[in-house]
C-alpha cells in the first residue's frame, strides 16, 4: 500500500509539472493516478473479506512500470520502444481489474 500512495504522489508531480499540450505524459500520469488509487482500495476489499485481491496490486503496479514508464520515456524522446512494452503494462492492469472484480464475490460470503 505503501507503493500505490507513492504512486499517486509521483503521478501528481509528473500531472502538475507536465505542459499542458503534453498529451501523452498527462494519459500516462492518468493512467498511474488511477492504478495507484486502485492500489489502496484493493486494501478496501481486503478488509471487508475479499481475499483474493492481494494479487492486483503487484499486477497494478507492475502495469504502471510498464505501460507508463516507457510513455513518458517515449514523451521526452529517451525510448521508441514504448509501442513494444506497452501493450505488455496494459494487459497487466486489465489482469488486475479481473482480479479485483473477481475477487469481490467474497465479500458477500463472509
Amino acid at each position: 500500500m505503501r507503493l500505490g500512495s507513492i504512486n499517486g504522489h509521483v503521478a501528481l508531480l509528473v500531472l502538475l509539472l507536465t505542459d499542458e499540450h503534453a498529451d501523452s505524459m498527462r494519459l500516462g500520469a492518468q493512467v498511474q493516478f488511477m492504478h495507484g488509487m486502485a492500489t489502496l482500495a484493493c486494501a478496501t476489499f481486503m478488509n471487508i473479506g475479499a481475499s483474493g485481491a492481494r494479487p492486483a496490486p503487484t499486477f497494478f503496479l507492475g502495469g504502471i512500470l510498464l505501460y507508463c514508464l516507457p510513455t513518458y520515456a517515449e514523451a521526452i524522446g529517451i525510448l521508441g520502444l514504448a509501442a513494444l512494452i506497452s501493450p505488455i503494462g496494459l494487459s497487466a492492469l486489465i489482469t488486475g481489474w479481473i482480479i479485483l472484480a473477481w475477487s469481490a464475490k467474497d465479500i458477500d460470503r463472509s
